[in-house]
């Protein structure tokens, strides 16, 4: 499983561009580390670390989601290729076996990935910045078991999704509700939540106190145990794919789209009838929406739960919801695989826009809504006008970027880390300028404001340019490829 996960990223980056990637996150740890003592003058150590482990958390969270699709990995081929999911049809070895598999190849995999060469770069600055060596391997223990809390909870959502959307849907709001009940009363508090944390604040760097850290790491154990177990358990015998038939829709959404003609309105209308052939809207839903809510509630505990200054507002939360809703893009291209349009008259360049577009319209209304939301709770209704602004040409920005860097397999190619590089600067800078422009706008409004129209108005540019791009960049460029 391990041999397939590695090809199926080296097939479309290349195997020396993919294994050049952990080189990548060494080299941002090694920075990171040197300069933590300068992060430090704004941010304490127990904050920035509470946030990792967060990040950690979500990020887990994303990666155990396999079991979400599940169907998808079955019906998929790849010319006369299959995934090994779908080899319990075909030799002796039982589907709770396999997706023990997956979920133990995914934890390595990823751990190797990320977390290893992010502790190597942090000990490699060690020596220049007075780290001690134990509490870094006491650091990627904490983060590990984190990562896995979030992992081993997002896979046995996953699987009970299989099983029930019911049973799933509970689920999930059980779970959104003990962040809300935080976010509002304070209980749980976030260690609990987490309790791979209440390890991290008992041992170095921080006071150590040995008997509250193996208690909450015993307790860790036992949450990563006891998830996994579930979700093996709940594990289906057999995913049934069955048949289905559906009546001629597409004059229907044909008709929908009247903005449109020729080409592109029967592109953008057989896209979203594919969204809903495949009944993964629901899917796209929960992928966007979480995020979303735990970028509100980050923001609501910094500004309210942990009282820090740091002056989030919605104008960064604008910002944050564009950058954040690339990751639709790419679900839009998971939907289905891309070869049979080498039968039709349609180039890479077509799908690629067209899907921009459907994008937007997935993806505008909810982060509007957001945006709006979290100016109504701020009280900072006044900001509103200026925070549309700054979501709506964020996201467009974004997903263009996007779509000219990595085309039609987004996945795959953000690991490619000459491609991962050049997303890094272009996300990177205009994401820096526009946090630190909102920060100031309450100390120097005609300033703020007039350097956050000049990055807004350098990123329509940069839109333009590249969406004009993306002709010249994919137009020879093969749907098999």
């Amino acid at each position: 499983m391990l041999k397939e996960e590695f090809r199926t990223h080296t097939s479309y980056s290349g195997k020396n561009r993919f294994l050049s990637f952990p080189i990548f996150v060494f080299v941002l740890a090694l920075g990171t580390g040197l300069t933590l003592d300068k992060m430090l003058e704004t941010v304490p150590l127990e904050r920035m670390i509470t946030f990792t482990h967060l990040s950690a958390f979500l990020y887990g969270l994303s990666v155990g989601a396999f079991g979400l699709m599940g169907r998808q990995y079955l019906e998929r081929r790849y010319g006369t290729s299959n995934y090994l999911v779908a080899m319990p049809y075909l030799l002796p070895i039982s589907f709770r076996t396999t997706f023990a598999g997956i979920y133990l190849r995914d934890a390595a995999f990823y751990v190797v990935l990320l977390l290893v060469p992010a502790t190597l770069g942090l000990a490699a600055a060690a020596p220049f910045a007075g780290f001690s060596f134990a509490s870094i391997g006491l650091f990627f223990v904490a983060v590990l078991v984190t990562f896995m809390i979030g992992m081993s909870l997002s896979f046995m959502a996953s699987v009970v999704y299989l099983r029930s959307t019911g049973a799933f849907v509970a689920v999930t709001a059980a779970i959104a509700a003990l962040f809300v009940s935080q976010l509002v009363f304070g209980v749980p508090s976030v260690d609990q939540l987490v309790p791979s944390l209440g390890f991290q604040m008992n041992v170095r760097p921080f006071p150590a106190d040995w008997s509250d850290a193996v208690l909450a790491l015993a307790i860790s154990a036992v949450v990563i145990v006891l998830l996994s177990l579930i979700a093996y358990a709940l594990v289906q015998v057999r995913i049934n794919i069955a048949s289905r038939s559906h009546a001629d829709l597409l004059p229907s959404y044909h008709a929908r789209v009247p903005v449109l003609e020729g080409l592109s309105r029967s592109l953008i209308s057989k896209e979203f009838l594919d969204l809903r052939r495949s009944g993964i809207v629901a899917k796209m839903f929960f992928a966007f929406v979480l995020p979303l809510l735990f970028l509100s509630f980050t923001t609501w505990y910094v500004n309210y739960g942990l009282a820090i200054p740091v002056g989030f507002n919605a104008v960064f939360y604008a910002a944050m919801v564009g950058f954040i809703g690339v990751m639709m893009y790419n679900w839009l291209n998971n939907i289905d695989l891309a070869e049979y349009y080498s039968l039709l008259p349609i180039t890479v360049p077509q799908l690629i826009r067209i899907r921009i577009l459907v994008f937007l319209v997935l993806t505008v209304g909810i982060s509007a809504t957001f945006v709006v939301a979290i100016s109504v709770l701020n009280g900072e209704t006044e900001l509103l006008w200026l925070a549309l602004v700054v979501m709506f040409i964020t996201s467009l920005y974004m997903v263009v970027m996007t779509a000219y860097l990595t085309g039609l397999r987004t996945n795959s190619f953000l690991f490619d880390t000459s491609v991962l590089a050049k997303f890094s600067v272009m996300s990177f800078l205009p994401d820096v300028c526009l946090t630190i422009l909102s920060f100031s706008l309450l100390e120097n409004w005609t300033v703020a404001l007039a350097g956050i129209a000049l990055v807004l108005g350098s990123m329509a540019v940069t839109t333009r340019i590249l969406y004009r791009g993306i002709e010249g960049k994919w137009s020879r460029t093969p749907f098999t490829a």
